[in-house]
């Protein structure tokens, strides 16, 4: 894979006007990045807009290396399909929650009613 930095979307735009579009990951609307995956002839490309890092232009050797990119794309930006086979892990969830929840104070009607009599 070649990769080169784009200074402008303008860029990115003007090559994916021309391109054949395969499959486009991420949304700058809700997210930072968005990768829009192409071919023109026999070049696979990557086009990464971002608007929290570089621009860039990924080439892939070949479609197996680019669909391999497709599917990295889709792990980091959470497109990805769920996988039934995986298995609950419950050792990385800790019990830190529960002691957040004994510490918080209890909502107390009687205490709110009185500061709104007071202002």
């Amino acid at each position: 894979m070649e990769e080169i930095e784009i200074s402008s979307w303008v860029t990115l735009d003007a090559v994916k006007k021309k391109a054949e579009i395969h499959e486009i990951v991420g949304n700058l609307q809700t997210g930072h990045s968005m990768s829009v995956f192409c071919q023109i002839e026999d070049d696979f490309l990557e086009l990464v807009y971002s608007d929290s890092a570089a621009n860039t232009i990924r080439r892939y050797e070949d479609k197996d290396e680019f669909e391999i990119g497709i599917k990295q794309r889709k792990e980091e930006d959470g497109d990805a399909p769920y996988d039934d086979e995986k298995e609950f892990d419950e050792k990385s969830f800790g019990d830190d929650d529960v002691e957040d929840e004994e510490d918080e104070e209890e909502y107390d009607e009687d205490n709110d009613e009185e500061e709104d009599e007071d202002t």
